[in-house]
């Protein structure tokens, strides 16, 4: 008798189930604060970009020059160094026993045209006295030419192979900061002409800073030089700088910092302007991105001679 009271059981369960499913699927959940504010612009009249902090150098990517296993890493991350500083060296085993070997050439050339120029002070004072004769003072000039020729060669490979020596040394090209360190004792440092992977070591000068603003084409005539502009650190709002014109960027590229918006345009091209600030203690970094308002006029008519 049971059973005959079991399917109209579980078609009631199966409908009550179903009411439930409906009524939770209706329902609108409350809509999720942001992870962080949205910056607010602090001009009536603005152009926002998205910027990209860098050194004021712009980063610089430095490599060997000649390919070799590295002996000796003189900097750390961090460090800041002089124009001049060394910063790496390779193996340098071979290229000084190059310069040893070019050196006791040197040094053979040298006493051959001392004996050279010695034979002819010798053929010129005989021949001055009629004992010997014309050809073999020729003879001797012309031997005592080429030793001069032979240490000059001589003299000319030791300064060559100095400076392949002092190739294996690399040093910083402008004062700065050590950003990245991507090289190691005992590593392989491959020729920079050769290799377009990671830099081994990324350096600029970060005081100032700048920041590298891309804004949309569609803007670009808006902005003009020497505009006002602020900068917000992203993840951060609160976190904001005053950022002093530097100069354009006169090529437009295309965009390269995507947001991911699904309105967002691939295949939009940029007006990159620099600007630059002076961090201070501020937590901001090179390589963060900020959220740029850019001042405009408030009569923003395109002007009769365009451009920026």
């Amino acid at each position: 008798m049971f059973t005959k009271y079991i399917l109209p059981l579980l078609a009631l369960a199966g409908i009550a189930v179903a009411t439930v499913e409906v009524i939770r699927s209706q329902r609108t959940d409350p809509p999720v604060p942001p992870a962080t504010e949205r910056p607010e612009s602090p001009y009536r009249e603005f152009v926002a970009g998205a910027g990209l902090v860098e050194a004021s150098t712009e980063n610089i990517s430095v490599g060997s020059e000649v390919a070799g296993i590295v002996s000796r890493v003189f900097v750390q991350v961090g460090d800041t160094v002089k124009k001049g500083d060394s910063l790496f060296e390779t193996d340098g085993r071979a290229a000084r026993a190059e310069l040893a070997s070019r050196q006791a050439a040197l040094r053979v050339a040298d006493v051959q045209a001392a004996n050279a120029r010695y034979d002819l002070g010798i053929a010129e004072g005989l021949t001055a006295k009629g004992v010997n004769a014309i050809d073999d003072l020729e003879e001797k000039r012309f031997a005592a030419k080429k030793a001069e020729a032979q240490l000059s060669q001589a003299e000319a490979n030791v300064k060559s192979a100095e400076t392949n020596l002092g190739l294996l040394t690399v040093s910083a090209p402008v004062n700065g900061q050590i950003l990245q360190l991507k090289v190691h004792p005992g590593e392989f440092a491959p020729d920079a002409a050769s290799y377009s992977g990671r830099p081994a070591i990324l350096l600029g000068n970060v005081t100032p800073l700048n920041v590298r603003v891309e804004v949309n084409e569609d803007d670009a005539w808006r902005v003009r030089a020497g505009a006002s502009a602020t900068g917000f650190l992203r993840g951060n709002p609160k976190i904001q700088v005053s950022l002093g014109f530097v100069r354009f960027e006169p090529y437009v590229v295309p965009k390269a910092s995507l947001t991911g918006a699904s309105t967002e345009r691939v295949d939009t091209r940029v007006l990159q302007v620099i600007f630059s600030f002076d961090r201070g203690n501020l937590p901001i970094f090179v390589g963060q991105q900020m959220d740029v308002f850019i001042e405009v006029p408030t009569d923003s008519a395109a002007p009769k001679n365009g451009g920026p």
